[in-house]
């Protein structure tokens, strides 16, 4: 599905690319014709300029008048030697509104190197013009043009990674609700045997502890029933709540691994949130660690309440992973298990992120040296 994905993507891409680029070079061409013919234009009307110059009546006067007329949209200055301005063919309006208009364009022309110098009869005089506005804007067009592409290529992209995203949520979801659905017989079925159970004094001990762990399923499958639907948030303390979660793993924990937690000294760290749900994560972190320490080791959760935030990091010994995995983890369907879903870091994600306005994200790992969660839940 990722790969469908990249594979639109550069489709999008380079689809764009190629519009952009026959284009550049279409307008480029045409671009570059139009400021030829434009100069043999001012070339045309410095010719009837000079022949209007040259005529001793206006008997012959009609056809040059006319070529210097039809130019109404290249704008020319003329400059003496002497530094006089023979003949402007710029905006009126500009002209008297602003007395450096003129110097300012001649600058501006000089610039382009837009301007060579001729011969009027009666001295050498310097020749200034610019471009059309027609001109003008084509030579923004192909500007316009990848801006709007890149737009479209944009919308394509997120509309592309949005259907995905939608898509593997409603797997998540449906895959989630059907799990809760069908744990439903079997735990009511393992109650009734329980009770069963107790009726043998010999066996209260042990079905304390079965208890316990139904008790535990239930909770799991009410888990697994709240995705997809908004969970309702509740004020609570995180102290508490984390430490019976490092209790109840520690005795499911192998003899060689040791759990604790640190709250620094904080007797309360209060935060809206849905208790189950936030317990997952939790237990989802440390099975991981334990899953990566393979028997052996430390995991160790630090907590840090501010005014703002609590900070929580979930620290372990285990085997760590490389920096191109940091983000990988939290992706629908990645795993490093042989038998894993990667579906349990993907829920914690949106459980942390979606519904509880935090973050969670790997803060650091080394390899053979352990990983390093960070929760942040911002009040």
């Amino acid at each position: 599905m990722i790969k469908q994905f990249l594979t639109w993507r550069s489709f999008a891409i380079l689809f764009g690319l190629a519009i952009v680029a026959i284009s550049f070079y279409y307008i480029n061409g045409i671009t570059k014709e139009m400021e030829v013919a434009e100069k043999e234009k001012v070339k045309t009307t410095i010719d009837g300029i000079k022949y209007l110059n040259q005529l001793e009546n206006n008997s012959d006067a009609n056809f040059a008048t006319s070529i210097v007329a039809q130019n109404k949209t290249i704008p020319i200055i003329i400059v003496s030697d002497d530094g006089n301005n023979i003949y402007i063919n710029l905006d009126s309006n500009q002209v008297q509104k602003d007395s450096t208009f003129v110097d300012k364009k001649i600058k501006e022309y000089k610039a382009l190197k837009q301007y060579f110098v001729s011969d009027f009869g009666y001295g050498r005089s310097t020749i200034y013009y610019g471009n059309s506005a027609m001109l003008e804007r084509l030579k923004y067009y192909p500007l316009m043009q990848i801006a709007i592409i890149t737009v479209f290529i944009s919308i394509v992209i997120i509309a592309i990674f949005n259907a995905q995203r939608s898509l593997q949520n409603q797997v998540w979801v449906g895959m989630s609700k059907e799990t809760a659905h069908q744990m439903g017989t079997p735990l009511s079925s393992i109650v009734g045997w329980l009770e069963l159970l107790k009726d043998n004094e010999e066996n209260r001990e042990s079905v304390e502890e079965m208890e316990k762990d139904v008790q535990r399923l239930k909770l799991v499958a009410d888990r697994f029933s709240k995705i997809g639907s908004t969970p309702i948030l509740e004020e609570e303390n995180l102290v508490p709540r984390l430490q019976n979660m490092v209790d109840y793993m520690q005795l499911r924990a192998p003899k060689k691994v040791q759990i604790t937690f640190d709250s620094n000294g904080a007797e309360e760290a209060c935060y809206l949130l849905s208790g189950p749900l936030f317990d997952w994560v939790i237990e989802n972190l440390i099975r991981n660690a334990l899953d990566a320490m393979e028997g052996a080791g430390k995991i160790h959760i630090n907590m840090t309440n501010t005014t703002r935030q609590i900070v929580i990091d979930v620290c372990d010994t285990g085997k760590g992973m490389p920096k191109t995995s940091y983000k990988k983890v939290f992706n629908p369907g990645y795993s490093t298990k042989q038998r894993g879903w990667g579906l349990g870091l993907s829920l914690a994600k949106r459980i942390i992120n979606v519904y509880h306005n935090g973050q969670i994200f790997v803060k650091n790992s080394e390899i053979g040296k352990g990983t390093t969660f960070r929760i942040i839940l911002t009040r």
